[in-house]
């Protein structure tokens, strides 16, 4: 290795202690955004001061699942992109404070969740560290804490935090710094699907059975509460300072926990999940994990998309009360009624992005089965705006852009960065082995693509709607099939 990396990353090192040392829980009072964000596009949810970085600490974005970063992407100049063939995909690329991406990957082989811990230079694997393997969606969602340590649940029913280092010699290295049995609340045919951190530090987690707990690995408690039978939860969860926000196959949630610390519902709203799961989604229901947002804190509502049969909706609700403020339809232009993503929130604004028909190699057990049994990919790309007054909501624009990937807006540069998928044949719907992935950047005033760039052609640039990460430097890093994109500029 040259000695010039190396003397960056003994910069970044001493930076991040320094930084560490200023952002413990006790001190973060507001959020670590460097640039205030634009109007058009803000608050934000507020920084969890038991998460990592805003835009970098989770899977999206932060812990409210806002998917907005307050980086800016690749700027001017040549758009190039590079891979770090990792052979597992990897649906999780997070960065912590001290500016390393930590990925947590699922081989193709074996299928063993596996981190990563990533050269920021260049994407290449500096250290693994492979994780007990439980359930498909088990090595995909976790989050980065205040000490850029991986808090995730494995196989074994543990909550885990894997911290990273080097060693006298330079080595980088992966290992578990704490583990908790979540064991006590999860049945053994069960598994977690989402966790995150909540404002007093503990961890909340979700089973695909329907399960909701609190967990403290500080004191070794653990309490949880059972959903309705038949509910199962498919995506992850969301933590704002006024709860848990959680969506079921059959309704969402905001949860809060009593005094000794066991969760409760604050209220549940039903939505239309239509008469079957849907190609292109990865259960019988909403796709969405719950995104808080809104115009005064950051957390005024919470958005899903419901999963209704011809043409599905946009559900805002109020989240101090679960009022619904509106049902929008979205993804008409596209004809395609189906979304697994997350929605993108800032401020008053929404963009729903569409998967219905995207030919996922495989889904969860349990799924059941598509009806119909599979279906051109449609995309589309929805921009809903909620009315100032809080009494409705307005659609912006509407296109037929198919993202292979969750888009993530940035409040800097009022960019939505994300994967498109191209067929073979230009303006049909179909997918084949040979579709190009191109990175673009959409304008998220007019919904026009503004800038992009071919990242490959073929399955291994599959990016399989996971999201990406704009990193601090401003280059784009996207999970694959096979591994890391990182598209840079300049």
């Amino acid at each position: 290795m040259s000695s010039s990396p190396a003397r960056h990353r003994g910069i970044r090192k001493a930076l991040a202690t320094a930084l560490l040392a200023a952002l413990t829980p006790a001190a973060v009072a507001v959020p670590a955004v460097a640039t205030p964000t634009p109007a058009a596009y803000a608050p934000v949810p507020p920084h969890n001061p038991y998460a990592g970085p805003d835009g970098t600490g989770t899977m999206h974005g932060d812990t409210g699942s806002s998917d907005t970063t307050p980086l800016a992407g690749p700027g001017a100049g040549t758009l190039t992109s590079t891979r770090a063939a990792l052979a597992s995909a990897c649906p999780t690329v997070l960065i912590g404070y001290d500016g390393y991406p930590v990925a947590l990957c699922t081989p193709i082989l074996g299928q063993v969740p596996t981190v990563h811990l990533l050269d920021p230079d260049d994407g290449s694997s500096l250290a693994t560290l492979q994780l007990t393997k439980g359930s498909l969606l088990g090595g995909v969602y976790a989050y980065l804490d205040h000490q850029d340590r991986l808090v995730v649940a494995d196989g074994s029913r543990s909550l885990l935090r894997v911290g990273h280092r080097q060693s006298a010699s330079g080595a980088w290295q992966l290992s578990v710094d704490q583990r908790l049995s979540l064991a006590s609340a999860i049945p053994s045919d069960d598994a977690v699907t989402g966790l995150s951190p909540d404002w007093q530090g503990r961890v909340w987690f979700a089973t695909g059975g329907g399960v909701v707990g609190v967990a403290d690995d500080r004191t070794g408690t653990v309490r949880s509460l059972a959903l309705p039978a038949g509910e199962r939860v498919a995506n992850s969860i969301s933590t704002a300072p006024e709860g848990t926000a959680v969506t079921t196959t059959h309704a969402t949630y905001l949860l809060t926990a009593d005094a000794e610390g066991t969760p409760r519902i604050s209220w549940r709203q039903a939505y239309d999940r239509g008469q079957a799961r849907k190609p292109g989604l990865l259960s019988w229901g909403s796709g969405s994990t719950p995104t808080f947002l809104g115009p005064e804190t950051g957390t005024d509502y919470v958005a899903i998309v419901d999963n209704a049969d011809t043409t599905v909706h946009l559900k805002v609700y109020r989240t101090s009360t679960g009022a619904e403020i509106c049902s929008v339809p979205v993804l008409q232009a596209s004809g395609g009624p189906g979304s697994e993503n997350s929605p993108v929130g800032a401020g008053n604004s929404i963009f729903v992005a569409g998967t219905y028909g995207y030919p996922y190699p495989a889904v969860p057990d349990g799924a059941g089965d598509a009806v119909p049994a599979s279906a051109d990919f449609a995309g589309g790309l929805t921009r809903v705006d909620i009315r100032a007054d809080g009494t409705g909501c307005t659609q912006i624009w509407d296109n037929t852009l198919r993202s292979a990937a969750v888009p993530k807006l940035s409040t800097t540069d009022h960019t939505l960065h994300t994967v498109l998928r191209d067929p073979v044949i230009p303006g049909s719907k179909g997918t084949s082995l040979l579709d190009t992935y191109r990175y673009a950047q959409i304008d998220a005033e007019t919904g026009l693509v503004n800038r992009s760039r071919s990242v490959g052609t073929g399955a291994l640039y599959d990016t399989l709607q996971m999201a990406g990460t704009v990193a601090p430097d401003g280059a784009y890093l996207q999970g694959t099939v096979t591994g890391v994109l990182r598209i840079t500029a300049g």
